[in-house]
This record gives structure tokens, C-alpha cells and sequence, in this order.
């Protein structure tokens, strides 16, 4: 090890829309949701991570949380660089009185736009990366749920984030075909918080719709295993009054019924444009769901139903394409052919 390794670190970075996720030395070092708080009058960062998520939605007119990441993609340009070098501050670097410069891996959704690409890259370069290379979500996705992606076998990856979901027949290393919707966590999200004023005349926030989702979200009207019912506060649109409002899950399966609908539709598109030899593959080897929306109760069984394939969720879904990117990061020589400069 030469003296100029001790000045570089190597980090993987998946920068999501709802959460990002950093390896540093093989360890997840930085789990933060993707948001961050700005003083309006000075520009100074205030927080970022789980400390801004505990302001949004509750600020004053000096303070505002940015979520600087839209649709899988970098909206807010300034907040996504003060955001990524915040992050990267988390990171006990070994010597902090040497500036240390990263060599990065961050991975991207597979739709992607050159332009959309450049703002990642950018991003990276102006919160102190050397290097920057930049992996597609599925398939770090398909690395990180220990599929041997070097063989000529198709593996069909399902990535439900934040802002994309991501589907791609993945073979000899690349990806054959794809589809890249979005339609993902935020829009769940959305489709509760339009429910809630449809149906109950409650308004109720973001954060309080996510909430909702991870306790009671779930594909199906009917499960074997039911999650209790959640009481739900808001602002009541008649009165103007705050109140409580009970539901199930066979509402919530009902509200984002639609948007579930149309995942079922984009993995049914992937499956008619793969190869019929990569088709073949997938019947044998099934579907793997990997990211956050992996967890959605029901949501395996529905896509089985639909598809009459067998579906695999990953061990820890959240983790799968961090983990990915992190070892396409390790094992950079084998990975060269997944890896964008």
C-alpha cells in the first residue's frame, strides 16, 4: 500500500430518491433519508438525513427541507452537492487533519438521460470525488442478491425504490432489456395522502403517508396475515379542526391499487421483450424484488398471480443495491464491464 492510498477512500454510494445508502471498508456506514434543511437568509446547511426528515413539513419561512432527488433523478443541483458532501462528512475518515479524495461508485436508474447522468457525475465531483463511476440500479441490485451476473443464464431483477422502479433481464453482464417506470414508493405515497382527502376529508403530510405505508400498505385486499389497524391524525377538511381517522390495510391495498397495476404492467412488457432463451432462464429462476417496495405485503403474491412465475424477495431489500455497488466497487477489475466512467 503506497503512500497516496492512505490520501484516497473508496465509498459506493446508492443515491435514492427516499433514502441514501454509503459502503465505506465494506460497511454501511451512512443510512440518511435523501433530504436536507437550508437557512432561506444565509444558504447554511442546518441538517441533513433523519435530522432534516424530523423538520420537513414543520418549518418556518427562514428554514426549507429540499428533497434534492425527484424521480430517481437530481432535481435541485446545489442541495444534491451540499447533500452528498454532508453525507460523505459522516464517514469516520482515518485522518481528518489530510483532505482524503474518493474514488466513488454511485448507482443510477437504468432510464437514465446523458444530461441526468452528467448532474450525478458532477454532483460527485464537486463534493470531492477523484474518480467517479456510476453503475446501473439493477444490476448492483442482481450483485448485491449474490446473482453470478458473468454467465450466460437471464436473471429478471425487480427494483422498487423511492422514485423508480427498475426491471431488467440481466445476462453475461449488461442488461438485455429493461424498463424503468416512475411509479414507486413516492407514488404510493402520494396515492394515500389522495385517498385520505377523497374518502375521509382528512390532509394529512408526506411523512404521515409513509408512515401509513409501512404499517399497513399492502398489495392485496385480502392477506393471510393481516397488519392491525392504524389511526391516522390529521386536519379535517370541513372543520379545519385536527382529528383521527382508523383504516385497514384493505383501504390502503385499494387506494394504491393503480399504481400497483402498473408495475404489473412494466414487468409484463420486460418479460415480452426478453429472448426467448433468457425467457426460458426466468421460468426456471423466477423474479427477484429487490428495493424498499419489496416489502409492500402482498406484493410478491400479486406479481405471482399475474406473472404464474416464482417470485424471490431479497434477504434485506433496502440494502441490496447498496450492498451491489459496494462490491462491484471491491472487485473493480472483474466489474469493469458494469461500470461507467
Amino acid at each position: 500500500m503506497g503512500f497516496f492510498d492512505f490520501l484516497t477512500s473508496d465509498i459506493a454510494i446508492d443515491l435514492g430518491t427516499a433514502n441514501t445508502l454509503i459502503i465505506h471498508k465494506d460497511k454501511i456506514v451512512v443510512d440518511e433519508p435523501s433530504i436536507i434543511a437550508i437557512d432561506r437568509l444565509t444558504n447554511k446547511v442546518l441538517a441533513i438525513g433523519h435530522e432534516a426528515m424530523q423538520m420537513h413539513e414543520k418549518t418556518h419561512e427562514s428554514i426549507k427541507t429540499i428533497r434534492p432527488l425527484k424521480d430517481g433523478v437530481i432535481a435541485d443541483f446545489h442541495a444534491a452537492e451540499q447533500m452528498i458532501r454532508g453525507m460523505i462528512k459522516m464517514i469516520d475518515t482515518r485522518n481528518r487533519f489530510i483532505p482524503t479524495s474518493h474514488r466513488m461508485v454511485i448507482c443510477i436508474p437504468s432510464g437514465i438521460t446523458e444530461v441526468e447522468k452528467r448532474a450525478v457525475r458532477d454532483s460527485a465531483e464537486h463534493a470531492g470525488a477523484k474518480e467517479v463511476y456510476l453503475i446501473h440500479e439493477p444490476i448492483a441490485a442482481a450483485l448485491g442478491i449474490g446473482i453470478d451476473i458473468e454467465q450466460p443464464v437471464g436473471s429478471m431483477v425487480v427494483d422498487i425504490g423511492g422514485g423508480t422502479t427498475e426491471i431488467a433481464v440481466i445476462a453475461l453482464s449488461g442488461i438485455v432489456c429493461d424498463q424503468s417506470i416512475r411509479v414507486a414508493g413516492d407514488t404510493f405515497n402520494r396515492d394515500i395522502l389522495d385517498y385520505m382527502r377523497r374518502q375521509h376529508n382528512l390532509l394529512i403530510g408526506e411523512r404521515s403517508a409513509e408512515k401509513v405505508k409501512v404499517a399497513v400498505g399492502s398489495a392485496l385486499t385480502e392477506l393471510d396475515e393481516p397488519p392491525e389497524e392504524y389511526q391516522i391524525r390529521g386536519r379535517d377538511l370541513m372543520t379545519g379542526i385536527p382529528k383521527v381517522v382508523t383504516i385497514s390495510y384493505s383501504e390502503i391495498a385499494f387506494a394504491i391499487d393503480k399504481s400497483v397495476s402498473k408495475i404489473e404492467e412494466a414487468v409484463l412488457k420486460a418479460l415480452e421483450i426478453a429472448p426467448p432463451e433468457l425467457s426460458a432462464d426466468i421460468y426456471d429462476n423466477g423474479i427477484h424484488l429487490t428495493g424498499g417496495g419489496a416489502l409492500l405485503r402482498g406484493l410478491d403474491k400479486r406479481l405471482a398471480l399475474k406473472t404464474k412465475l416464482p417470485i424471490h424477495v431479497a434477504d434485506d431489500p433496502l440494502r441490496a443495491v447498496v450492498r451491489g455497488t459496494g462490491k462491484s466497487l471491491k472487485n473493480m477489475e472483474n466489474n469493469r464491464a458494469v461500470l461507467m466512467t
